[in-house]
């Protein structure tokens, strides 16, 4: 009685206070993606993800850095190598497994710093107006200009190889479509009468951009978040099956591949599996991304 009560309480139509509002607010957007059933298998496999991250030591049956060269590139099946050995006879599943803590480790940092450059750029940009808007669009222009491998490949040959610089290279590549989302919202939010009414009693331009524009780009950010992580995760991996990303022995998916595309032809598995593992967590992004879109995005069912 008491679950059927809060689900009325949370589906009512007349919210009784703001908190309310926002509770049932986000009640229905949950209905709403819950009933996208491509959206939930994307979720259900990147929570598995991070499970996989979390627990990775009870998970992994091997060690992933421990070498048995008398038992090298095992086949599928072999017993106690469900995947198979690598070429130093590394058990490939216990590399996927705790690779999946760099893929996440890499996507935490990049969702963290790429979106909040672009918001802030594409805020100031667009509520700021005039000389300010031009250098910082134009900025942005130059970023663009640019395939984001190719720059990222620049930056990190200039920091040096590393997941730290791999991270940086990625997240300087991939900030200026958040700052053309930002500024895009801005512009239309600039406009509307209630920041005219908020200038008049005396909000300054920090106040109006943090409290009143923010909140309201950041559903759009989301869903380009979501959906961008694929393309960070293959940028990630580009950079890793390079030798510029995660450096040996690291499990890294990227540098996986790399190292059976040796074997491609008589040991397939060696590069397969990890390249399984990138097109899974790729296509869940993706699923999630959708999903939010329909979500969060007004615009999303027009």
């Amino acid at each position: 009685m008491a679950e059927q009560t809060l689900r009325q309480w949370l589906l009512t139509d007349t919210p009784t206070s703001r908190r309310h509002a926002k509770f049932s607010a986000l009640y229905h957007g949950w209905l709403s993606f819950k009933g996208n059933t491509m959206a939930m298998i994307g979720l259900w496999i990147l929570l598995a993800l991070v499970g996989i991250a979390l627990f990775a030591p009870l998970l992994a049956p091997h060690d992933p850095f421990v070498q048995d060269l008398g038992n090298r590139l095992a086949p599928l099946g072999t017993d106690g190598h469900i995947f198979g050995t690598d070429s130093l006879g590394r058990d490939i599943l216990s590399r996927l497994i705790y690779g999946s803590r760099i893929t996440l480790y890499i996507v935490a940092l990049v969702a963290l710093i790429a979106p909040v450059v672009g918001l802030l750029v594409g805020t100031v940009s667009g509520y700021a107006g005039g000389w300010v808007d031009v250098v910082l669009m134009r900025i942005t222009d130059i970023f663009l200009a640019f395939p984001r491998l190719v720059l990222a490949l620049a930056f990190v040959a200039a920091m040096g190889a590393g997941i730290e610089n791999a991270v940086l290279a990625i997240s300087l590549t991939a900030w200026p479509p958040y700052a053309r989302i930002a500024r895009a919202e801005t512009l239309t939010i600039r406009a509307a009468d209630y920041i005219s009414a908020i200038q008049l009693q005396g909000a300054g331009a920090m106040r109006i951009i943090t409290r009143h524009i923010w909140p309201l780009c950041i559903s759009s950010l989301i869903v380009r978040v979501t959906l961008d992580m694929a393309g960070i995760i293959l940028a990630a991996a580009g950079l890793g099956f390079l030798g510029l990303g995660a450096q040996p022995p690291s499990p890294e998916w990227g540098a996986m591949i790399s190292e059976g595309r040796r074997f491609i032809l008589d040991h397939w598995w060696v590069a397969t599996m990890p390249g399984l593992a990138i097109f899974t967590v790729s296509l869940a992004f993706n699923l999630l991304g959708d999903g939010l879109r329909d979500v969060l995005d007004p615009k999303g069912g027009e």
